[in-house]
Formats: C-alpha cells, structure tokens, sequence
C-alpha cells in the first residue's frame, strides 16, 4: 500500500467565529463571574492554544524577555510538539488577573512522562477540567443573547477561539510561515487553510471585479437615482474625489488615483474672487472626506486629501489678500 492508495480526507475551511459574534462573546466573558473562566478564554482567544495546551501550561512556561515582551513556552500536546507564542496586553492582563488570586499549590506529578510541575490553572490542590471552560462558553453566548434560527443558542466551541485568532492574523497579512510556527503546524497544507480562506489576493481580485462591474451597470433601487446624492457619495466606501460636475467613486481595489485634484495643486492653477464659494464648498467636502478616511485607517488617502486642502486654504488666503478691483466709472 502507497500513499496515494489512502482515501483523501475531507478539507474543510477553518470555523472561526464571524466578527459580530466573536465581539459579542468576548464582551459577555469579560462579565464571567468564574474568574477561571473569564481568563481561560482570554487567553484562548489571545494566543491561539488548544484547550489542552492551556491547562497544561507550568509556571515556567510564562517567560518575560524584557524588551522582546513575554512568551508562552506552549508545551508539548496534541502534535508532540513545542512552540512559543507572544502574549499580547489582553492575555497579558488576564495571566495578571489569575496570578493575583492564585495561592501556592504543591506540584503535581505531570500526567505525561511523571515529571513534578507547578501548572497555572490548579484551584485547591487539584488541577482545573475543561468543562468550566465550556461551561464559560455557553454563559456567554446567553449573557450575549446569541442564538440560532430555532431559539436554541449558538454553539460556540473552545477549538473556535484558536481559528478566530488565526483568521484575524492570516487577515492582517501574516506569512503562512510565521502562522504555521505560532500554531504549532507540522505541515503547511496544515496551514494554507487560513490563506485559502482569508487570501488578500483574492480578495483584491473579487473587488476589482465587482468595481468594474459596478462602473458597467448601474446599481440602484427601485425609484431611486443610480446616482448617489451628497449624503451616499460623502459615507460610501470608496477612494472619493471631489469635482465640480459629478462624482468620483474609485474602487478600493483600484488604489489611490493619479489624476486626483490635480489642477487644485497644480502651481499653473489659477482662481479668482467668485471662484471663492465654490472652493469653500469643496473645502468643506474635503475635509469630511480627509476625516473619513482617517477613521478607516486609509493613510495613504488622508495624506493625499491634506494636501488638496493646504492647497485650497493657500488659494483662499491669496484671494482674500488681494486687493479689490477697481470697476469702471
């Protein structure tokens, strides 16, 4: 018998909880009377372990390196393997939390090859199951209010957290190189899962298809205008431009355009007295617009919008230090 002679697996995507309900949940668990809990989940949800691998976790595993920050030294679990992991200020407050109110324990012999250890998560001499974990879960997902279609609440599992946790890093760019370490993977088709389902090449793809499609075909309800007013165009998600006979509407996808406000900036650009409302007007739509794009985190955008303005407000400047023409007597 071969390889290839053994039936392939199923390869299904990674379930990690949607955004909406991971920010409810984590909301809810801040409230967790269980204290137990409340920092068992932080810190699945902060680092990625498997369940086993925090209950598992020894004193000796938390390490500080100074400036570096502290690391998780994960012990070795499910795939016999070990792996450190960088604890984040969220996890970081969590560990805090526990350690204030833990008491010295006794160690206990490590069920695994016999050795003495001093775990994190014991309570009264004895070592902490996992079922207050999900227990935890379940608390949370009712204090949150989250449901399924039948009323029942929603199911959410221990293993989510570390897919959520995943997901958020593939979807911020991490190389899958540096997500398999983190994760503790042995094989990259292990991995690739998250880039399959998170790849910001297809992302961009997708987008700058649906823009050109957008550009072909009008989009517009019934008995409104394919056209947005002021209002739409000013809170839409687009790279927007102001101009003076329509509207630009640039495509994510697209990238910042080259031509934009080019003549408001340009040295050659010359305006005049009752050119002045106008320029007020895209003064006042430019800023909102800068504004905008500052709060999504489009810097690129802000800068270029910022330029656009310190370019008017110097027009503006000179038309007010001109001195009045004269009329004809």
């Amino acid at each position: 018998m071969f390889d290839a002679d053994i039936p392939r697996q199923p390869d299904s995507l990674p379930r990690a909880l949607p955004p909406d309900v991971d920010t409810a949940v984590m909301a809810a668990v801040g409230g967790l009377d269980d204290r137990f809990a409340r920092v068992g989940i932080t810190v699945l949800r902060h680092t990625g372990l498997r369940i086993g691998e925090l209950l598992d976790l020894e004193l000796e595993d938390l390490v500080d390196y100074g400036a570096k920050g502290t690391w998780l030294r994960v012990p070795l679990g499910k795939l016999n393997n070990e792996r450190s992991v960088p604890v984040d200020d969220a996890a970081l407050e969590a560990f805090d939390e526990w350690f204030t109110h833990r008491v010295g324990q006794r160690a206990r012999p490590h069920p695994r090859d016999g050795h003495l250890a001093d775990f994190v998560f014991v309570e009264r001499g004895r070592r902490i199951g996992t079922t207050r974990i999900q227990r935890g879960l379940r608390d949370a997902v009712i204090a949150a209010g989250l449901t399924r279609p039948d009323g029942e609440p929603l199911r959410v599992v221990a293993h989510q957290l570390r897919h959520t946790w995943a997901t958020e890093l593939a979807n911020h760019g991490m190389s899958i190189q540096a997500l398999m370490t983190l994760l503790g993977h042995t094989s990259p088709e292990m991995t690739i899962r998250y880039a399959r389902l998170t790849s910001p090449t297809l992302k961009a793809a997708y987008d700058q298809a649906v823009g050109k499609i957008a550009r072909r075909i009008p989009i517009a309800s019934a008995g409104r205008a394919a056209t947005p007013d002021r209002v739409e165009w000013l809170a839409s998600e687009m790279l927007k431009t102001r101009v003076a006979h329509g509207y630009c509407a640039r495509d994510l996808a697209a990238e910042a355009c080259a031509y934009a406000n080019i003549c408001e900036t340009c040295p050659n650009y010359v305006t005049a007295p009752e050119f002045a409302p106008a320029i007020d007007a895209q003064l006042a739509d430019i800023r909102q617009l800068r504004d905008d794009a500052d709060e999504r985190g489009w810097s690129s955008e802000t800068a270029r919008h910022q330029r656009v303005i310190t370019s008017l407000e110097a027009h503006l400047r000179r038309l007010k230090a001109a001195p009045p023409r004269r009329t004809s007597p």
